[in-house]
């Protein structure tokens, strides 16, 4: 049975949404700890189990390390970033703004926006929009060598046990030393029954995939900087590429970013998004995953439907044809 996960987040916060979440099929969900921490969220983790309790079952928790991932700094308010217009780089960390060389591409939120360095100060908007606090940035061609876990990481994996998280989602694994970190971190925690989920997320991840496989128990196609990493009709050959080693070495696979993304202010997913699901579940996906359409969505129970219902129609079709 492939697992259906969503995001915790503001949309749908109240055990009375999850429990309806629930009962349309989601078997857990994903707490992002890019911007929270684990006791902030407490409430949430709790309506979860209220939810769980209504249903008579015990939602998976998965929670996502912050890791290496580069990131806009805390902002005031959401910056609006016009096109055509040139912006100072003071949204970005100095360790980023160091890497940064005239005419580097910066990507930030998953690629919605587009800018080009005039230096490490400054930058061209080529496709502009709004930028809110801690969003993705990702600069194509560059490897920027942070630590797999932050301190904040550190402090919430003490006390993922006791929170009942089920499985870590590690952001940007670029070698096994990163899960072996991880993995290191949650024995110390009293987590050895707590499973290890590796992101890939960038061409590093994918070259070493071999070596990452052992190491982790789950696979993460995360299709949004994944995405970033080079040209975008590339990545539908990353992911059968992933899937297909993945299948090879009979290791669990999750496919992530966008499933659903017109679902956050549409009632109706588009024809495409269902067949991406379909077809993630006939490559032979354990787990898919939604994110903002849960999270921040204006359907996020509706958005379940619709993906639990494609799913189990792709598993008919499996169990029919294969």
């Amino acid at each position: 049975m492939v697992d259906v996960y969503g995001t915790l987040g503001p949309a749908c916060a109240s055990a009375d949404t999850l429990e309806a979440m629930l009962r349309q099929g989601m078997t857990g969900v994903r707490l992002n700890l890019s911007h929270v921490t684990l006791p902030e969220a407490a409430p949430m983790v709790e309506a979860l189990r209220e939810a769980g309790r209504r249903c008579g079952m015990s939602p998976k928790l998965l929670i996502d390390m912050q890791g290496p991932e580069m990131r806009v700094k805390a902002l005031p308010a959401p910056l609006a970033l016009r096109e055509g217009e040139t912006v100072p780089l003071d949204f970005l960390a100095p360790e980023i703004r160091s890497e940064i060389a005239p005419g580097q591409e910066i990507l930030l939120d998953d690629g919605k926006l587009l800018l080009c360095a005039h230096n490490a100060d400054s930058a061209l908007v080529l496709r502009g929009g709004t930028l809110s606090s801690r969003k993705s940035v990702a600069l194509p061609g560059v490897e920027l060598r942070l630590p797999p876990l932050t301190e904040a990481d550190r402090q919430n994996l003490t006390l993922a046990h006791d929170f009942g998280v089920t499985g870590v989602m590690q952001p940007f694994v670029r070698c096994r030393a990163d899960l072996e970190a991880l993995r290191a971190a949650l024995d110390g925690a009293g987590g050895e029954g707590i499973r290890i989920f590796a992101k890939i997320e960038n061409r590093e991840g994918v070259a070493r995939l071999d070596e990452l496989l052992p190491a982790a128990d789950e696979i993460v196609i995360a299709r949004g900087d994944l995405g970033n990493s080079g040209p975008l009709w590339e990545l539908p050959v990353l992911q059968k590429r992933i899937a297909a080693a993945c299948r090879s070495a009979q290791k669990p696979f999750m496919v992530v970013t966008q499933m659903l993304a017109s679902m956050e202010r549409s009632p109706v997913p588009t024809r495409a998004e269902v067949s991406d699901i379909f077809n993630a579940v006939l490559d032979g996906a354990a787990s898919v995953m939604l994110t903002g359409e849960t999270a921040v969505g204006a359907h996020p129970v509706e958005a379940i439907r619709y993906m639990a219902q494609t799913v189990r129609e792709a598993e008919n079709y499996v169990n029919d044809n294969m």
